[in-house]
């Protein structure tokens, strides 16, 4: 039976692992103590199937049947203010939103203040189990005999017929490699001796606060400025901001940059009725992305057996059904049913 080393168990490994291991002996090495502890464990958890690029969306669309026993109705909500029509309509079309008034955004999020002067509605973005969604896939691997392996860091590689993958004292051996190591991924590559594709993982930072005003904001839509400049979306009875950065940084666990968070926190503030004065606690997350901001999906074309499963972005949860499908149909040279166009712009042979 084939043998796939999977690097990586946050969302994109752990799918991809779920998907490989009912045609091969899965193992699945995580750096870190727990499955989805880095992007995957601070992600928004929210799908819609518009956002994003042509690629993207249409993994997003093709995911869109898996999703749907890990979705809760959510919606999001477009604000604009004087002097931002030319985005705003920008936003409304990539979006595929239907325009609504002020007064019945107000219906939506109620502490809107006077400065916001235009708005939009779209109905289907949804939220995400996500912690479900990762044990589940961890269960099909464990399913099918594979294993998950947590708390072993790649240290090397030797690649001769085989891929020898070493984390330390301790070795794993098998035919092929999965790279989804998420802002690691080209650090592993450069480890196994295969070209950089120039992933650069970006840091989006996250507050959260008390539910303003004592509303109860359970129910509210995800709700955002023009250009994506903030974000905030109710969880478990408080709401969560954020300033939208996308701050190049290095591979490391990451934490908010409290001026970046305090200048979300005022985007924010500026189009509410309610002040901010508190927040309870912070944290960030690293979304990383290839050069062209599309996912980077197949075999590796100068060492075919080291197959690319990276440059999620912010899109990893919602494409993670399709996308790890597409992996595993590449992986296993099974014919895939997404189209080839999209195949094509998702082939790590673009960077080549």
């Amino acid at each position: 039976m084939t043998g796939i080393i999977v690097i990586g168990g946050g969302i994109a490994g752990i799918s991809a692992a779920a998907r490989l291991s009912a045609h091969a002996h899965v193992t699945v090495i995580e750096a870190e103590d727990a499955l989805g502890y880095h992007a995957s464990g601070r992600s928004a958890a929210l799908f819609e199937e518009n956002y994003g690029c042509a690629s993207v969306v249409a993994l997003n669309r093709a995911s869109a049947a898996y999703h749907q026993p890990y979705l809760t109705p959510r919606g999001f909500l477009l604000l604009g203010r004087t002097g931002e029509d030319t985005g705003f309509e920008a936003d409304l079309a990539d979006l595929n939103s239907v325009e609504i008034t002020v007064d019945e955004a107000r219906t939506f999020v109620p502490i809107l203040n006077d400065t916001v002067t235009r708005a939009a509605y779209h109905a289907s973005a949804q939220d995400i189990d996500t912690d479900r969604m990762i044990q589940d896939f961890a269960k099909v691997v464990r399913g099918n005999g594979g294993q998950i392996i947590t708390g072993k860091r790649v240290t090397g590689f030797e690649h001769g017929s085989n891929w020898t993958v070493h984390c330390g004292t301790d070795a794993f051996t098998a035919q092929m490699v999965v790279n989804a190591a998420g802002a690691w991924a080209d650090q592993i590559a450069t480890l196994a001796g295969v070209r950089r594709i120039g992933i650069t993982p970006c840091r989006r930072s996250m507050a959260r606060i008390p539910a303003p005003g004592g509303h109860d904001a359970t129910k509210w839509p995800i709700f955002f400025g023009v250009g994506e400049t903030w974000y905030a979306k109710p969880d478990a009875g408080k709401l969560l901001v954020s300033p939208a950065d996308e701050d190049a940084v290095e591979p490391h666990d990451a934490w908010a940059d409290d001026m970046v968070l305090a200048e979300g926190l005022d985007r924010y503030a500026q189009h509410v009725t309610e002040p901010v004065t508190r927040v309870e606690n912070t944290w960030a997350g690293l979304r990383s992305f290839a050069p062209d901001r599309t996912l980077v999906l197949g075999r590796d074309p100068a060492r075919p057996s080291f197959i690319w499963c990276a440059g999620q972005g912010g899109y990893g949860f919602q494409t993670a059904p399709a996308a790890s499908q597409l992996v595993a149909d590449l992986t296993l040279e099974h014919p895939s049913e997404l189209d080839p166009g999209v195949i094509a712009a998702l082939s790590p042979e673009r960077f080549a």
